[in-house]
């Protein structure tokens, strides 16, 4: 029988929780998946020292259910980090920002002593690029950076509208062939005007969980 999407979300997201352990601080991310996540949540409310949050969504998000939210410069030690991703190959490796949190989501996933993505099967590719990769750049620097991006292959488009929450612009890169992640992120973070990538192949997940019609999965 074909699960709806929110029925995979929910199902990811309950799974990602049993990995959840009392009186840590838990990293959460953004997007709809995150989101189904928090929802349940709410009884984990007073058994957690508290979350650190990606996204000024997320916070509220959060907050709205009595978690409180701490500052990372504050937290000696991340245990967990559960968050989602637009794009996921075999190896873990991730694209993310489509929610345009991509620098604060890097951040908590370098803090973190786990990270467990959380996707249903629509998300899963052989080769990372069919999504148009994200990448954050500082204002002045977009022109500069979407040219040097051409020169890698990609072709960038401002994401007209969306600032994020440290006051960037996204740019994504549409017509890429990611076969080797890890060089590419690299690359692309030594540009002049780049602040992130949404390249998560440095520091992958380290758990993949995957809804699927036959159940949830795990990488």
């Amino acid at each position: 029988m074909a699960l709806s999407p929110q029925q995979k979300k929910l199902d990811v997201a309950a799974a990602a929780l049993e990995h959840l352990r009392e009186d840590t601080v838990l990293g959460v991310g953004t997007g709809s998946t995150v989101n189904a996540m928090i929802d349940l949540l709410a009884p984990w409310r007073g058994r957690l020292r508290g979350a650190v949050s990606s996204s000024e969504g997320t916070t509220g998000r959060l907050r709205a259910i009595g978690i409180p939210v701490l500052d990372l410069n504050e937290v000696p030690s991340l245990g967990l980090y559960i968050d989602g991703a637009d794009e996921a190959n075999p190896r873990r490796e991730l694209i993310k920002g489509g929610g345009a949190a991509l620098t604060r989501e890097k951040i908590i996933a370098a803090a973190a002593q786990r990270f467990i993505c959380i996707v249903d099967d629509t998300k899963l590719v052989d080769t990372l690029g069919r999504f148009p990769l994200p990448v954050e750049v500082i204002p002045m620097a977009r022109e500069l950076v979407a040219r040097q991006l051409a020169a890698l292959g990609g072709r960038a488009a401002w994401r007209e509208g969306t600032v994020t929450d440290n006051g960037n612009h996204i740019l994504d890169v549409h017509g890429l062939r990611i076969d080797a992640p890890r060089e590419l992120e690299s690359a692309i973070n030594q540009l002049a005007g780049v602040v992130t990538v949404g390249l998560f192949a440095l520091r992958p997940a380290d758990l993949l969980i995957v809804g699927t019609d036959e159940g949830v999965r795990t990488v």
